[in-house]
């Protein structure tokens, strides 16, 4: 974000984009956002910013991704990924949760090679309050042997300014019985941009029957977490409580 700010800031992007913009919008300074965005700018690095028309990627910078373990629809953000892995087939290595990726990922004697998928579960909304875990770590075993990027796959998010080849907001997610909960270790899984689809390479049969056996992770049913996990809504939907929505709250998820 320093370096943004030093290229030109908000303000430089803002200028770029000004005819998409209601220009006749009053900020909180008292002025127009044309107010605001007429001033000339002091500097802006064309490295960092690029200009409108001079785009880094001709195509969008995320797209969604939907397939057998992703139903309700999973988000690619394709700009800050690599491109020789926007087609490929790998072996899943899962992790159960965030306990489980901190203690075995630095592990030299993971079962990880760089043609692998890491898959992390547990780390939605319900589950874990969806934070920036989907920016798995490269494991040190690879990242010594010079590997960059890896496939990684959660129902997780990460951070705007990450990078990386990650499928993030898997929904439904798997504490609630996603299909992400049916991946196991040794599965093959299957990324494909070009048709915007992430499979996992297991019978549908074969994937319900591990569902029926699904548990969840526990979670609280007092105060302020319970209330959270049983009203807080998928990614697909927003994450938000199901009271704020439109229809208000739930009576199912509230029983």
């Amino acid at each position: 974000m320093e370096d943004f700010y030093a290229a030109g800031g908000v303000g430089a992007v803002l200028r770029e984009i000004r005819h998409l913009l209601h220009l006749d919008t009053v900020d909180v300074t008292g002025q127009t956002l044309a107010e605001r965005l007429d001033d000339e700018p002091e500097w802006v690095d064309r490295r960092v910013i690029r200009a409108f028309d001079e785009p880094v990627s001709d195509e969008g910078g995320l797209i969604s991704l939907f397939g057998n373990i992703a139903p309700q629809g999973a988000i690619f953000k394709r700009a800050a990924a690599t491109q020789e892995l926007f087609e490929v087939e790998g072996r899943a290595v899962v992790f159960e949760n965030l306990e489980d990726l901190a203690a075995r990922v630095d592990d030299p004697d993971l079962d990880i090679e760089a043609n692998d998928i890491m898959v992390l579960k547990n780390a939605g909304p319900v589950a874990a309050g969806m934070p920036e875990a989907g920016y798995l770590p490269i494991p040190k075993k690879l990242a010594r042997q010079g590997v960059k990027d890896i496939v990684r796959i959660s129902d997780a998010r990460m951070s705007g300014t990450a990078f990386g080849t990650i499928v993030l907001h898997m929904s439904p997610e798997s504490s609630v019985g996603g299909p992400l909960a049916a991946v196991q270790n040794g599965d093959r899984v299957r990324l494909s941009v070009a048709e915007k689809r992430i499979d996992l390479l297991v019978d549908d049969a074969e994937i319900a029957r591990r569902l029926e056996s699904h548990q969840g992770p526990e979670l609280q049913n007092r105060g302020y977490r319970g209330l959270y996990s049983r009203t807080v809504l998928q990614a697909d939907e927003g994450c938000d409580f199901d009271f704020l929505t439109q229809d208000g709250w739930s009576k199912e998820k509230a029983q």
